[in-house]
Formats: structure tokens, C-alpha cells, sequence
């Protein structure tokens, strides 16, 4: 089954063409809004150096859904 998505206002614009495994391989700051320095510190105190890291994060992944869940009440 073919997906599509649109992510352009989610990635640098440099990133917006790329495939989907180049861009999770990527630093952080291929994401829309994380600058390069961003990136640095989070790669400092999380270790997260790829957009994969960042996203498999179970943490971050709880947060989102509690965010998610007090959206949907």
C-alpha cells in the first residue's frame, strides 16, 4: 500500500525531496524550527544524533500522547 504525505512545513527546506530513510538518518535540524545549535544540545544531553533517535525516544513518544489525549477531551 502506497502512502503519501506531505511534510514540507515539517523539514528544512533542504530535506524536502529527500527519502524518507535519508531524512531519518539526518541530524535533528533537517526538522522544521531545530536549528543546527539545537541539534548540538540535543545531541549533548540526549544523544539523539538522527531525526530516528529523536522520534524512537520513548519519552518524547509519552509526552505525545498525552498532549494527544488531552486534545482529543
Amino acid at each position: 500500500m502506497a502512502v503519501s504525505v506531505d511534510l514540507t512545513k515539517s523539514l528544512d527546506k533542504a530535506y524536502e525531496d529527500k527519502a524518507l530513510k535519508e531524512i531519518l538518518d539526518a541530524s535533528p535540524a533537517a526538522l522544521a524550527g531545530v536549528t543546527d545549535k539545537d541539534a548540538e544540545l540535543l545531541a549533548e544531553a540526549f544523544n539523539f544524533k538522527t531525526v530516528r533517535q529523536l522520534g524512537a525516544n520513548k519519552v518524547f513518544a509519552v509526552a505525545a500522547a498525552l498532549v494527544a489525549v488531552e486534545n482529543a477531551g
